[in-house]
């Protein structure tokens, strides 16, 4: 009995052995460093982080756990490297569009993310085209795609190495490696304004252009950016073939100013007055207050109330277009005329206030 016990055993383990050496094995939960992504947008452009997360776990790890400056691993290449920057395989950062890291350009694409730490918290960021190698262990320097000198930061203990993005603008962001009491900042940043531009001119080549938003859209974002504004003008005339309403022609108006035609630029706007309508004749009437012309502010205020002789709001703000020129007398009755029509709960909060700065009592 004994002896059959035994060789049913190594059957056993035997058949275990096939299984682990002869087939795929099941996916099974990773540890102890589980794995991680992380993505942020930076304007339309995104930047993710494929890493897996070691942990403290009362180890010390600068200088022990992940040796200060450059090592020659155990295994490998032989090659002296920098540390993966996570556990397991490569750390692998992935830039959606040509981007600039620590003020380098990289074009887009994937790429090892590698640091290096010195003992006087300096270090260096190091990008390779190499993304498939496990860890360090086949890094070589020819494969770099950028190195640059960082400054690392003391923080708060944390006990999983974090990845997270910090500080982000329109046009960029601090992706921070935070690990232990020890943060790796690394600063990136998209031409957002270039990028979104001609992602615009290839969705217009699509569905996108068979309508007359996407042009409009485009065009308009041209303006409040102030970049490449003859496109945006070849655009607006493509959304106006569709749709020629005040709106569009407004764009088009403000890309004409733009571009210091404001001769041409008035004339368009005069000439569409009649197809505005309330909140746009309103919205003109702001923007001229903006560009501080008063008396023509006031006019497109004026023919906004005799169009819309009940709407509180048309009269509140032909108040604030006196008002602003310092015509009280007539700011004055403005207001009160609104307060008569109604007004719904913002526009009457907004005439009172300035009932009170005139000195009405009621």
């Amino acid at each position: 009995m004994a002896q059959r016990s035994f060789l049913r055993s190594v059957a056993i383990a035997a058949g275990v052995l096939c299984i682990q050496t002869g087939f795929a094995q099941i996916t099974t939960p990773r540890t102890p460093s589980p794995a991680a992504k992380v993505s942020q947008t930076i304007g339309i452009s995104s930047v993710e982080i494929d890493y897996s997360r070691p942990s403290v776990r009362s180890r010390e790890i600068w200088g022990k756990q992940v040796p200060f400056g450059w090592n020659v691993q155990g295994f490998g290449a032989g090659n002296s490297a920098p540390w993966r920057a996570g556990a397991n395989e490569n750390t692998v950062i992935h830039f959606s569009h040509p981007v600039k890291v620590e003020g380098q350009p990289v074009p887009a694409g994937d790429y090892g993310l590698f640091f290096v730490v010195n003992a006087d918290n300096t270090g260096e960021v190091i990008l390779s085209k190499d993304s498939r190698s496990w860890g360090s262990f086949f890094y070589t320097k020819d494969q770099d795609q950028l190195r640059a000198k960082i400054q690392l930061k003391d923080i708060p203990f944390v006990e999983m190495l974090t990845y997270d993005f910090t500080n982000l603008t329109k046009t960029s962001g601090e992706l921070d490696l935070n690990w232990e009491k020890k943060q790796f900042p690394v600063k990136i940043e998209y031409d957002v304004d270039n990028i979104v531009m001609a992602n615009a001119e290839e969705e217009l080549k699509g569905p996108v252009g068979f309508n007359w938003q996407g042009f409009a859209t485009a065009a308009n974002y041209a303006l409040a950016n102030k970049i490449d504004l003859d496109k945006g003008l070849v655009w607006i005339d493509k959304a106006i073939a569709q749709n020629n309403s005040f709106a569009t022609q407004s764009i088009k108006a403000n890309l004409l100013k733009a571009t210091g035609k404001n001769e041409e630029a008035d004339k368009i706007m005069n000439e569409n007055l009649a197809k505005a309508t309330e909140v746009e004749l309103n919205a003109y009437g702001y923007q001229l207050i903006a560009e501080n012309k008063m008396d023509k502010a006031i006019e497109i205020f004026v023919l906004n109330t005799q169009r819309n002789p009940k709407s509180a709001n048309a009269w509140d703000s032909l108040g604030e277009g006196y008002f602003t020129k310092g015509d009280k007398k007539n700011a004055l009755n403005s207001f009160k005329k609104s307060m008569t029509l109604d007004p719904p709960a913002n526009v009457k909060a907004n005439s009172e206030k300035f009932l009170q700065q005139l000195g009405a009592t009621n």
